[in-house]
């Protein structure tokens, strides 16, 4: 299976930018869709977007403008761009993948869909 491992978070105002990085080794990198979660204490776990590596890409609506997620297929990385940050973005942030064909596009920001999962990343946005 493939193996995750998230780096790039910390703290940063409100209205700064982050960028968060998902190395990815194992089977080939090409053969996964791949999501970024976040969970805040006290609060379920969310799917923040996703994306398949054919180029469809699925936000929540919470971070929809403002998220970016992208890879580099070369470096086998999945990243996530987060401009305009939020207070309310403060969560652990996790990375996770999934065999193409588990679920359809629809659910890609399901938490159900995903079998395997980086450590986390902490993000903080705070004045």
């Amino acid at each position: 299976q493939v193996q995750l491992v998230e780096s790039g978070g910390g703290s940063v105002q409100p209205g700064g930018s982050l960028r968060l990085s998902c190395a990815a080794s194992g089977r080939p990198y090409r053969t996964y869709y791949m999501a970024w979660f976040r969970q805040a204490p006290g609060k379920q776990r969310e799917g923040v977007a996703a994306y398949d590596w054919d180029g469809y890409t699925l936000y929540s609506d919470s971070v929809k403008g403002r998220f970016t997620i992208s890879k580099d297929s070369a470096k086998n990385t999945l990243y996530l761009q987060m401009n305009s940050l939020k207070a309310e973005d403060t969560a652990m942030y996790y990375c996770a993948a999934a065999p193409t064909g588990v679920c359809s596009a629809s659910l890609f920001l399901s938490w159900a869909c995903y079998s395997t999962w980086g450590q986390g990343t902490q993000v903080t946005v705070s004045a």
